[in-house]
């Protein structure tokens, strides 16, 4: 998973304090950049990945061999057209393809950190990745974007950072983990915790992988990512290559072969304590407790143009916790714009080939860089 070989990465020597009390420093964050920066350096885009997501945005993942998760979005020509922007996108901290993470050594004792690593926030990501801008002497990003918990991420940045960013477009996120997702982020957990090799985070020293337990935390979160709809027009109650049911516990539906084969690919690429590690950052997140309940006032430094985006379909970050994150900017008269974009695709919508949506990105990042 921890893949170090030939990363981008910048060490972070400053110390950096985390929500959770703890400091640390000369830390990694690992990173990936696609088109050009231009001279008078105003045309970069910071990409905040989702919760499974990596720096390898778009173009061939070099440790998977897979597609970047943002292909249908970032490249020549498309929404976020790299013949135009700078696109940089960092390894959340926390995470396992490269940045400071559970999987890495812990100096002083000479072991994986494993649960030993301090537990992180949204807030600890974003102040992390801040530092990539002083690694290319930027001092305005054009836009922060992203998705899910990137979207989460593009929230933070602004109400941190007020000056650091022209545009920001949060999608298909929340600005406060509802109850529903909390507990659907803990039976991952659970499911992670209660594999046998699991070893109390200790797996990776003993060459041991909670590749079960990880599956399973893999397929219930990916349910959550598509929509009845969806699911109901791809797989219906067809049958796996069988003409009847077989009367056991194999998969007899095409659905259950898709979510197993999921869960199993999953395991090849992510690390488990990882995923502890990234659904608690998210369930931690509240932007507004952050400023007494009143989200508004996360925003009120800022004159970022801000464009949030929802899908009709998603119901694990609804349109109506989007609208309240806008609610908030126009009760300090904010420069927002809002669209609701009909898709049956789920949450998962924001990653997929949307037109509407690539459309809708495209043509706002467009109209502002003239």
């Amino acid at each position: 998973m921890n893949n170090e070989q030939n990363l981008k990465k910048i060490i972070i020597k400053k110390p950096l304090k985390l929500d959770c009390g703890k400091t640390i420093n000369n830390f990694p964050l690992a990173y990936e950049t696609y088109g050009s920066l231009n001279e008078s350096k105003d045309n970069a885009i910071l990409v905040f990945h989702a919760l499974t997501g990596d720096q390898y945005v778009t173009g061939i993942n070099p440790v998977t061999k897979k597609e970047g998760w943002w292909i249908h979005a970032v490249g020549p020509d498309k929404s976020i057209d790299t013949k135009k922007y700078f696109v940089i996108c960092a390894n959340v901290i926390g995470g396992c393809m490269g940045s400071f993470g559970p999987s890495h050594k812990n100096e002083e004792t000479n072991k994986v950190y494993g649960t030993d690593f301090p537990v992180i926030t949204i807030n600890d990501m974003v102040n992390a990745q801040v530092n990539l801008l002083d690694h290319f002497e930027i001092k305005k990003l054009f836009s922060v974007i992203g998705g899910s918990m990137g979207g989460m991420q593009v929230l933070q940045f602004v109400s941190n950072f007020p000056d650091k960013t022209r545009t920001a477009i949060p999608i298909a996120c929340t600005y406060s983990h509802s109850a529903q997702n909390i507990a659907l982020n803990e039976l991952g957990r659970q499911a992670i915790t209660a594999d046998h090799n699991w070893l109390a985070g200790e797996y990776s020293s003993r060459n041991k992988v909670p590749d079960k337990g990880l599956a399973v935390a893999r397929m219930a979160a990916h349910i959550t990512y598509l929509s009845k709809k969806g699911l109901q027009e791809k797989f219906g109650r067809k049958l796996q290559e069988r003409d009847d049911f077989k009367f056991g516990f194999d998969a007899d539906f095409q659905i259950e072969s898709y979510l197993r084969h999921q869960g199993s690919v999953f395991v090849d690429r992510f690390d488990a304590n990882s995923y502890l590690y990234i659904t608690r950052a998210m369930d931690y997140f509240d932007l507004a407790k952050q400023f007494n309940g009143n989200l508004s006032n996360a925003f009120k430094k800022t004159d970022s143009k801000f464009f949030i985006i929802s899908f009709t379909s998603d119901w694990l970050y609804p349109t109506q916790e989007n609208k309240e994150i806008v609610i908030a900017l126009n009760a300090i008269g904010a420069n927002v714009g809002f669209v609701e974009i009909e898709s049956d695709k789920g949450h998962d919508s924001f990653l997929l080939n949307v037109p509407d949506f690539l459309n809708t990105v495209k043509n706002f990042l467009d109209q502002r860089m003239r």
